[in-house]
């Protein structure tokens, strides 16, 4: 149970949820979107958030979409990670989800939830980076349509009370030769200790990770090194290495030591296994 009380909505439309968010702050009510709700469940248990009044999105039919219209695959922020992959639309996205969570919890999270949340992983966040995406959001002001990889900078760039509302990402991206390589320290579904998913491009590989550093990433350097053909693979991979935009992370699953062991031999695979189409 949330151990507070809080005031209920569910509007129709995006539009009404931003002027209601705006609404609500204005009277200190520290509203909230909601999509899936289990960061705001498990954060509210153990008090690392309060509000007074939460937003439901699930009603708002935009957040809702998933179709292939117009060579672009537009999917909805209230889409859930289950719903993404059934439907195996953009298959390394739906591999990605698939193992983000169990199959119970895989049907509560929202794509934009996941895109948003505050755990560091956010795996869905890699295939967006990938191909080229691009991100409703709605705002006071309307909608305005931006690139993914633009506006994620180690998190969403989101103003206060701007809502996700659909991703879209071109057709072209959708059947490229794909790979997704994750390691865990126990269970094929658990947090990762390393995710990196990648896409190639007219022979130019794209490539994402997370788990490396405490966000997601894809990094234009990293990719100059992994495709400069004058090098051999241990040279790219050691560039690679020393090109992570960030401190390699250290916790729990494992050490900066472990994760860059880890790191060599996973990239290792990505350059030497065949792509594949699923």
């Amino acid at each position: 149970m949330i151990p507070f009380d809080f005031e209920y909505y569910k509007p129709e439309t995006a539009d009404e949820a931003v002027l209601l968010y705006a609404d609500l702050s204005t009277k200190g009510k520290k509203p909230l979107y909601y999509g899936g709700g289990t960061e705001i469940i498990s954060m509210s248990r153990a008090y690392n958030i309060d509000t007074e009044a939460v937003i439901d999105i699930k009603g708002i039919t935009e957040c809702n979409v998933m179709e292939l219209k117009d060579n672009k695959l537009t999917i909805g922020s209230a889409v859930t990670l289950t719903q993404i992959a059934e439907a195996n639309l953009f298959p390394l996205l739906s591999l990605a989800v698939k193992r983000i969570a169990d199959h119970t919890v895989q049907g509560k999270i929202t794509l934009g939830g996941n895109i948003a949340a505050t755990i560091i992983y956010r795996e869905s966040v890699l295939p967006l980076l990938l191909s080229d995406s691009t991100i409703v959001i709605a705002y006071s002001g309307g909608r305005k349509e931006v690139s993914f990889k633009e506006i994620f900078d180690k998190r969403i760039g989101l103003n206060k009370g701007e809502l996700i509302v659909s991703v879209a990402i071109d057709e072209k991206f959708l059947n490229l030769p794909y790979l997704h390589v994750k390691r865990t320290k126990n269970d094929k579904i658990d947090y990762p200790l390393i995710t990196i998913a990648a896409l190639k491009n007219d022979d130019y590989i794209n490539i994402a990770f997370s788990g490396v550093c405490d966000y997601p990433f894809r990094s234009s350097e990293i990719e100059e090194y992994l495709n400069d053909e004058s090098m051999s693979n241990d040279d790219k991979i050691d560039k690679v290495i020393d090109s992570i935009p960030g401190q390699i992370l250290s916790d729990l699953l494992g050490s900066s030591d472990f994760r860059k062991f880890m790191l060599k031999k996973m990239l290792l695979e990505i350059i030497e296994k065949d792509w594949r189409y699923e």
